[in-house]
């Protein structure tokens, strides 16, 4: 069976890892082309010497190629700004756009909580790495009880965060809020990003903090566990760092949890550990991303090739 040809704009550290990742673990997509804007960058480069067609003239340059008119998924690595242009450009072509950047121009896409619910969708938004490996756990806790407040706080290596994270900080908290609320299921959500200068580099780490009404332990739990190991099946680094925290409340939190009665705050401590196929270990926030994305493509390709079928 042929697989379903993708692009990559963007030739930085997440467009490339993609790049490989494609290369390596693709069932249903193989690469085509990257894009990037630095002719110079280490990324075009490397796509080079793997044989993979490159342009230095970013998304205008990606429908120059040879080869352009057969690519059916265009994963977006570069930045918000960016992403809405390179949006506008190429949706006469009829391509589907995989958006990593915090652009949310299209559906907000968490593979292990919604992915079906948005197959044909035209451009989907994969939120943030802190949206990617936070979501999935408010979800499963709402899978269970009314959660009124949710608050997440991603805490990154400082040396993980390149200058397309760096000039997204705002995008990045206001995005990944707005994902807990209508894909993790919060009626209110709050998103943190903290960036962690300690050398050596330490891997991602997530806290998830859940305002909840007389919870149900053994069912969160169970939820959260369940959640946990379907996300780490396709990041494989992605784990519980210590037993769910379910304690109850001694003070108010009237003006979090709005109106709400709350009685107990649900406590998750997530790590993110890195592929290190081309990232280092440490940068889980990259890896879970481009995972995610590639989770996406898979099976956005094979639901197309099973339609063709």
């Amino acid at each position: 069976m042929s697989r379903t040809k993708v692009a990559v704009i963007g030739s930085g550290n997440i467009g490339t890892d993609l790049m490989l990742k494609v290369m390596r673990w693709g069932e249903h997509v193989e690469m085509a082309a990257m894009a990037g804007i630095d002719p110079a960058s280490e990324g075009l480069a490397r796509a080079r010497r793997l044989g993979v067609p490159t342009t230095a003239d970013g998304a205008r340059g990606l429908l120059a190629l040879p080869g352009f008119e057969d690519v059916r998924i265009v994963f977006d690595a570069t930045s918000a700004a960016a992403h809405r242009a390179n949006a506008r450009l190429l949706a006469p072509h009829g391509v589907r756009m995989v958006d990593l950047t915090p652009a949310a121009l299209g559906p907000f896409v968490v593979p292990a909580v919604n992915l079906e619910q948005h197959l044909d969708a035209p451009d989907v938004n994969m939120v943030t790495c802190g949206g990617q490996a936070t979501i999935p756990v408010v979800a499963a806790i709402r899978g269970v009880t009314a959660v009124p407040y949710a608050e997440i706080v991603a805490s990154i290596a400082s040396k993980s965060a390149g200058p397309g994270t760096r000039a997204n900080i705002d995008e990045f908290t206001e995005t990944t809020a707005a994902a807990i609320e209508s894909v993790g299921g919060a009626a209110r959500g709050k998103a943190v990003i903290v960036l962690n200068p300690a050398e050596p580099p330490l891997v991602m780490r997530d806290t998830v903090l859940c305002l909840v009404a007389d919870p149900d332990h053994d069912l969160i739990t169970a939820a959260v566990e369940r959640m946990v190991a379907e996300v780490a099946a396709y990041v494989p680094g992605y784990r519980l760092k210590q037993p769910v925290q379910i304690t109850a409340l001694d003070q108010d939190v009237t003006t979090l949890a709005g109106d709400a009665r709350v009685t107990h705050r649900v406590g998750v401590f997530l790590e993110v550990e890195g592929a290190a196929q081309y990232l280092p270990a440490y940068a889980g926030n990259l890896d879970i991303m481009t995972s995610a994305a590639l989770r996406v493509a898979e099976r956005i390709a094979a639901r197309g090739a099973q339609v063709a079928a």
